[in-house]
């Protein structure tokens, strides 16, 4: 086991997306997870039908407790939520941890729809958090509310990955799962230029939780060592395969199979 992945997000009871899907993906990727939960859901493949805030100083707490005994070789965001919650993790990290990478997925809405950060806290999200951001992981949707123009198309993608390197992080994956077509590709957006990471589309109902276990993913190469590009390169392995091999649970979008990495045990 090497990296620890100290993860400040919202909890999935449905187990396909958020803490959940997040732990799973560190542990499958032989990292060590921590976590502070910033909210609770209750949420299944079909949606989110209730959303209950932790009070921000027990985040504080958590992060912190964390931070001085385990220790982080990376810290990553999901689920925020609010204004009041983005400006106490960013306070919390340059207090306990300001020089540990810090992996960002600005999580804004669900898989169905329902919204998972208030549209007030946009502007903290941008302000606060995006300047304190290793790598940013938006995708098509959110990356049109942050860089305010739309993207749908790889050309536009270029661009508003460009603009939202402007507003402070070191890097911006461009997620291009939105985008129509039998081949998906991300755009990895950096000051020394773009690279693209393609593969063919796999048409799944089966996608809960890509975006959380691609940035944990993402987060867990960088605790254990590896370079920005690396990380992505190997997390998008990870996910298109357990995207490839989703046990198929759940009504509505199902999860993912975020343990296809470990074998070696009896199978039920």
């Amino acid at each position: 086991m090497k990296g620890r992945v100290l993860i400040i997000a919202g909890s999935d009871s449905g187990g396909g997306a958020g803490i959940q899907a997040d732990i799973k993906a560190v542990t499958a990727l032989d990292g060590f997870a921590m976590t502070a939960i910033a909210a609770l859901t209750a949420q299944n493949t079909q949606g989110v039908f209730g959303i209950h805030a932790v009070p921000v100083e027990f985040v504080r707490l958590q992060m912190r407790l964390c931070l001085e005994d385990l220790g982080a070789d990376c810290l990553k965001t999901g689920m925020l939520a609010t204004a009041e919650m983005i400006e106490a993790v960013v306070a919390e990290r340059a207090a306990s941890a300001p020089d540990v990478p810090l992996v960002v997925d600005p999580v804004m809405v669900a898989k169905g729809g329902d919204r998972l950060l208030a549209e007030e806290a946009t502007e903290a999200l941008l302000t606060r958090l995006l300047p304190a951001a290793t790598l940013l992981t938006p995708n098509l949707p959110e990356a049109e509310v942050l860089s305010g123009r739309p993207v749908r198309s790889l050309a536009e993608m270029e661009a508003a990955g460009r603009l939202l390197l402007e507003r402070g992080p070191r890097a911006v994956l461009m997620k291009g799962g939105h985008l129509p077509g039998d081949s998906l590709t991300d755009l990895l957006v950096t000051a020394e230029g773009i690279e693209a990471f393609s593969g063919p589309r796999i048409d799944s109902r089966h996608t809960h939780g890509t975006g959380c276990t691609l940035a944990s993913a993402i987060a867990t190469g960088i605790a254990q060592g590896l370079t920005l590009r690396d990380a992505v390169a190997r997390a998008r392995a990870y996910v298109r395969e357990a995207i490839r091999t989703a046990p198929g649970f759940g009504h509505g979008h199902g999860p993912l199979n975020h343990a296809h990495t470990v074998a070696g045990f009896p199978r039920a």
